[in-house]
């Protein structure tokens, strides 16, 4: 089979495969969910393997303990950060209408120092930010709303992703044996490289981000607690579990973190200081610590590529595509390298004498 073939095959293999995700879009959230904790949980069942357990009781211990761990913090910790939440949005309104009044009371030094001009720009921009916010908030509940409702319920969280999580456990090796079966033996090795190349990177993705996601939102939520943020337990959970989005996270939680506080402590701007120094800090901690620690390499995604395939695959198939969004990016991120990899190594690239004739110019 010639590579215009092959070629043609893989398109149409991808082409299947996202209309397939489009037509069943609707049902798709358990069953996502559930491969995502397979492939999470599975080192551990490995381990336990190893420890003389059998798959099947590895597979039940696992799932379970981690069920117990999942329901014990839904319980401990949804209605506390629910009830903030609902405060939160409750009471938007008026905070926005305190932060504006904090500037028209300064607005005098605020134009002697930027200018008029500059200043009315400013005042625009602000007014605008907070228009769309106020809507986005006032919007949100109904968001959620749908996202809960909408051809999923939540009998489907707690049954259905469970079980499927533990049927693809169960038969992971076979799964994987079942595949190694189905390649071609003249392209195997070098499809095993790519499928190890995507495993790193999902990895890195799902287990190295996702630990990453979870400290942020743990971190945030605790410092700005400790300091007496009103709201810092469901700011610092936004903020933290918006950080998938590449800056969202940190821009949002920062933004809602400090106007909360310059309605609280004003005129105390230590205050207002340390809640800034709360994000700048973990912000060098994430950058310089827990991502070359727990993502590595493994992720080459460029941001802007991750913020369009979260806009269009959210666009797609609503909540289940953001969730897709930050695998199947990675996933492509890998399968784009290849093929500029083997365009380099092609006669398109090197010509017709097998190497580059530009290479070999000098400077």
């Amino acid at each position: 089979m010639n590579l215009r073939n092959q070629v043609l095959i893989w398109i149409g293999f991808f082409t299947v495969l996202i209309l397939s995700l489009w037509i069943f879009r609707g049902i798709l959230l358990p069953f996502v969910v559930g491969a995502a904790l397979a492939y999470l949980l599975n080192p551990l069942v490995n381990q336990l393997q190893r420890w003389h357990f059998s798959r099947i009781w590895a597979t039940v211990v696992v799932l379970l303990s981690i069920l117990a761990i999942i329901i014990s913090l839904f319980f401990m910790l949804v209605p506390v950060i629910g009830q903030q939440i609902i405060e939160l949005i409750q009471r938007a309104p008026t905070l926005f209408r305190d932060l504006q009044n904090l500037a028209t009371q300064y607005s005098p030094e605020i134009s002697a120092w930027l200018g008029p001009e500059r200043a009315a720009e400013v005042e625009r921009a602000i007014n605008e930010i907070a228009r769309n916010l106020l809507g986005f908030i006032a919007r949100l509940p109904a968001e959620l709303v749908s996202i809960g409702m909408s051809g999923v319920s939540v009998v489907a969280f707690i049954v259905v992703a469970p079980v499927v999580a533990f049927y693809l456990l169960l038969d992971w090796e076979g799964m994987i044996r079942g595949i190694d079966n189905l390649m071609p033996r003249d392209h195997k090795a070098e499809i095993k490289g790519i499928l190890g190349d995507i495993d790193s990177s999902m990895a890195g993705v799902i287990r190295g981000q996702g630990s990453v996601l979870l400290l942020d939102a743990a971190f945030y939520a605790t410092a700005l607690s400790l300091i007496g943020l009103n709201f810092g337990l469901a700011v610092g959970i936004i903020g933290g579990l918006l950080s998938f989005i590449p800056f969202v996270g940190a821009f949002v939680g920062l933004g809602l973190a400090v106007g909360i506080a310059l309605v609280q402590f004003w005129p105390n701007l230590w205050m207002v200081a340390l809640v800034f120094g709360v994000f700048m800090f973990w912000q060098f901690i994430e950058g310089n610590v827990l991502y070359p620690k727990l993502v590595g390499s493994s992720i080459n995604i460029n941001p802007v590529w991750m913020m369009f395939a979260l806009l269009a695959l959210g666009a797609l198939f609503g909540f289940t595509g953001l969730l897709l969004a930050v695998p199947m990016a990675a996933i492509a991120s890998v399968l784009v390298r290849y093929g500029v990899r083997k365009y380099k190594e092609s006669t398109l690239y090197l010509g017709t004498n097998g190497h580059a004739a530009d290479e070999e110019i000098a400077p």
